[in-house]
Formats: structure tokens, sequence, C-alpha cells
């Protein structure tokens, strides 16, 4: 809240009157004289569209998001999550999430890690939505719109299965592109499945490596019809 009282979006006044509290009740509160009830403190974050999640710091939260339904016993639930936060955050929190898909667990726990030093503590299975280039670029692998499984604990460029060619999701722009990757020295080659679009390269400086730039392993393809 007082980073929206910073930014202009809310004042003390504002947060009374949704609340029903005294301005000078509130005005305390804010200024951490007092505290609240847990009633005072429920009808605030209901206002305010806060929820549970919000008070609990990262490192708190990532063993207790491992997203598992226990009223249906076998199966897991997976975030999708936009190109970005897939790429650039270790932990996934609630305001980040855009869905919940079911997957078995046992599939899950089928998948094996690879080069995932320094990950112990990251969200490991995230699901992200292709878009139309990104789609076209690996057709007929992908289409647009494909929601892909990314085991953000598989790092590795050794291949899953023998003589088949991983895709993996990889840091660009900011966000993800799904390629095929190669090293040759320093340089990571991202290549496409279709060949009507071009290959990127990436360099790495003498202090990356490769889980620098590899978001994870594509490990599973979902395709609406």
């Amino acid at each position: 809240m007082w980073k929206q009282i910073e930014a202009g979006e809310l004042t003390g006044v504002q947060l009374a009157r949704e609340t029903g509290f005294q301005q000078a009740h509130i005005s305390n509160f804010l200024n951490r004289h007092r505290g609240l009830s847990l009633q005072g403190m429920d009808a605030v974050m209901k206002k305010r569209g806060f929820n549970l999640f919000d008070l609990v710091k990262n490192e708190e939260l990532a063993p207790r998001m491992a997203m598992r339904d226990k009223s249906e016993e076998g199966y897991e639930n997976v975030i999708l999550v936009d190109s970005e936060t897939a790429a650039n955050s270790p932990l996934i929190v609630q305001e980040n999430v855009r869905d919940l898909l079911k997957f078995k667990s046992s599939f899950l726990r089928r998948l094996r890690p690879d080069g995932a030093t320094g990950r112990a503590n990251w969200h490991r299975f995230v699901l992200i939505k292709i878009d139309a280039r990104e789609g076209m670029s690996m057709y007929p692998r992908l289409l647009p719109g494909a929601m892909v499984l990314i085991d953000r604990h598989y790092t590795s460029l050794r291949p899953y299965r023998k003589h088949d060619r991983n895709m993996y999701a990889v840091r660009k722009d900011g966000g993800c592109t799904i390629k095929y990757v190669e090293l040759s020295e320093r340089t990571l080659i991202l290549r496409p499945h279709n060949a009507d679009y071009p290959v990127d390269v990436i360099r790495m400086s003498d202090i990356e490596n490769v889980a620098d730039h590899v978001v994870g392993r594509v490990c599973h393809v979902s395709i609406e019809t």
C-alpha cells in the first residue's frame, strides 16, 4: 500500500472511505503507530485486491508454490506465465500467474533434469503461450498459440532422447524464443525448424555459460484445435 501511496494511486482518505474506518485510525495504521485486527486486515486486503501470497516473501513462498491440487490425486497444477516471467523470474509470485493447467504427476516426475546447477530454488516447470512468429519459426513442431511446458532445471545441450533434437526456451529481448540450440566455441546458435526463418546467434562473454541464456528445455507441447 505504501508503494501505491508513493505512486499517487492511493490516499489514506480513500482507504478510510473504502474500508469504513475512521481516517485517524487508518492514518495510525499506515504510519505504523498501531495495528489492525484480523477482521480489519481482511477488510483492507479485500478492498485493495490483496491476498495472502502478497504478504509472504519470495524466498518463503517458493517451497509452497509446488501448486499441487490435493483434491485431485495424481495431478499437479503447472502455472502459465508470460515469456518475460519465464525467462527472468526464478520464483513465480501469484501476481504473475496467468492460469493453471493440470499435468499428471507421474509424467512430471519422469522428466529428467540436467545441467541445472544453481537452480535448486527455481520454480521448475512453467508454461508459456507461443505467439505467431515463434510458432511459425518452429512449424510444424509448433504452431501459433501453442502452449509449451518448459523444464527450467534442464539447461544442458545434451539430447534428452538419442537422435532427437531438443527444443529450448532461450532468453531474447527480455523474454523467450523457442529454438534448437547449438554451441560453437563461445557462440550459441539458435536454429528454427522452418527454413524460411533466420538463424540467430548469441555470443557469450568469458564469464557467461549456457545456463545464463538457456531458460530450459521444452518438454511438452499443447496445441488447441
